[in-house]
C-alpha cells in the first residue's frame, strides 16, 4: 500500500497571496531577550486594516482600541516605523513585491504624520495558512531595538 501524497500543493507567490483586505490579529514588539515592549501609542491590541490591490496600491489604518489615555509626547519614530498621532496611524501609497526575497516595499504617498510622507518601507512578509505575517526590525518608544511581528487574517 502506498502512502497518500502529502505535498503542500502549489506555492502561491507573495505577490498574488498578498492581494486583498486584511484585519490585524496581533501586533507585538519583542527585544533580543524575548521581552515584550507594548507600544503606548497604539496599545498592545490595536485595531487595524491593511489593503493591497492588484494595481500596486496599498492603504493601512491602525487605531488604539481605547483612545481615552493616549500619551501626549513620546520619542520620535525610527527609520523603519511611522508615527501614530492621538492613538491613530494611517498611510497609503504604492507597493512592489520581491517574491524571491519575500519582501514588500511600500512608498508612502500620504500619511497622517507629515514626516512620513515619502518614506519607503521594506517589510519581510509571508502568507501561511491564510494568515499574513509581517516582521520588521524597529525601535520601541523607549529606544530599545525590537522585532515587530504583525499577524493578519484575510477579511475579503
Amino acid at each position: 500500500m502506498t502512502s497518500p501524497d502529502r505535498s503542500p500543493g502549489p506555492v502561491v507567490p507573495l505577490s498574488q497571496a498578498l492581494i486583498g483586505t486584511w484585519e490585524l490579529l496581533s501586533r507585538e514588539d519583542h527585544d533580543a531577550e524575548g521581552r515584550r515592549h507594548p507600544d503606548p501609542l497604539l496599545g498592545s491590541d490595536p485595531v487595524a486594516w491593511l489593503v493591497y490591490d492588484r494595481a500596486g496600491h496599498f492603504a493601512a489604518q491602525f487605531m488604539k482600541r481605547d483612545r481615552t489615555s493616549v500619551p501626549v509626547a513620546v520619542a520620535g519614530p525610527s527609520a523603519n516605523n511611522t508615527a501614530a498621532r492621538g492613538g491613530y496611524d494611517a498611510y497609503f501609497g504604492t507597493y512592489t513585491v520581491d517574491d524571491t526575497r519575500g519582501t514588500v516595499t511600500q512608498r508612502l504617498i500620504g500619511a497622517l504624520s507629515p514626516a512620513n510622507v515619502g518614506m519607503e518601507l521594506t517589510r519581510a512578509m509571508q502568507v501561511v495558512n491564510g494568515e499574513l505575517v509581517i516582521r520588521l526590525a524597529t525601535t520601541s518608544v523607549e529606544g530599545v531595538a525590537v522585532t515587530r511581528t504583525l499577524r493578519w487574517r484575510r477579511i475579503d
